[in-house]
């Protein structure tokens, strides 16, 4: 459990035992459960993190809603939308191993996370990932419930696939955007789970005379990590 769930969690537990000492056995009964479900929100399970190259992973367990076209910065490419239910896990990952060139926090509504408008119109965290194939971006977005966007790195760092980024309160949605050339491997309605399931096959290009050995090093670290 990350540990937003002790801060989130401790506090009804508490009340729930000073309720059950006073005999108030129903707001005891409600309190329990409601730290019950706060622990079980901010759970954090350990993944098996694919090692293959070109792997894209998802930023987070849930619903693929979304598989379509879609440029970004002038750049055909494609979006695959995640949403989260307040049932799923909620702590997000990084889709690839690579670095941090950009993350920018963009204030907005808190449309449900269903609704295609929310990618565009949501409170977000948009990253944008350089990798050995390319740049990639993806999106922790704020839902109708969660009202908080939790980022745990910054632009300059860098990521393994699979690592743990940050989590987002309460019902929400994760976008990820590939270039035009990255194929697609779910679809409209498949569940999916943070930094173990699949999303897309995106080899980096090979370069004469010269191997790449970032990703793999990358993701070599993060089933260290994971383990």
């Amino acid at each position: 459990m990350v540990k937003e769930g002790y801060y989130f969690g401790l506090p009804p537990l508490v009340l729930g035992g000073v309720s059950l000492l006073l005999h108030w056995y129903v707001a005891a009964v409600v309190l329990v459960l409601l730290a019950a479900f706060v622990f079980c929100f901010f759970r954090d399970p350990e993944r098996v993190i694919p090692t293959e190259l070109g792997a894209v992973v998802s930023p987070g367990d849930g619903r693929v809603v979304v598989v379509t076209d879609e440029e970004s910065k002038g750049k055909p490419g494609k979006r695959v939308s995640i949403f989260l239910a307040v049932w799923n896990v909620h702590v997000n990952r990084s889709p690839a191993a690579g670095t941090i060139t950009k993350m920018e926090y963009r204030p907005g509504k808190f449309l449900a996370a269903m609704r295609e408008h929310a990618s565009a119109e949501n409170e977000q965290n948009v990253f944008t990932l350089s990798t050995d194939a390319g740049e990639m971006v993806f999106k922790q977005i704020a839902g109708l419930i969660a009202r908080r966007v939790v980022s745990w790195k910054k632009a300059g760092e860098k990521v393994a696939r699979g690592e743990r980024i940050g989590l987002v309160r309460f019902g929400s949605r994760v976008d990820v955007w590939v270039p035009q050339d990255a194929e697609i491997l779910v679809k409209l309605g498949e569940n999916v789970k943070g930094g173990s399931s699949v999303l897309a096959r995106w080899p980096a290009k090979p370069v004469a005379g010269k191997s790449s050995t970032a990703e793999t090093e990358a993701n070599l670290t993060a089933v260290g990590k994971q383990w």
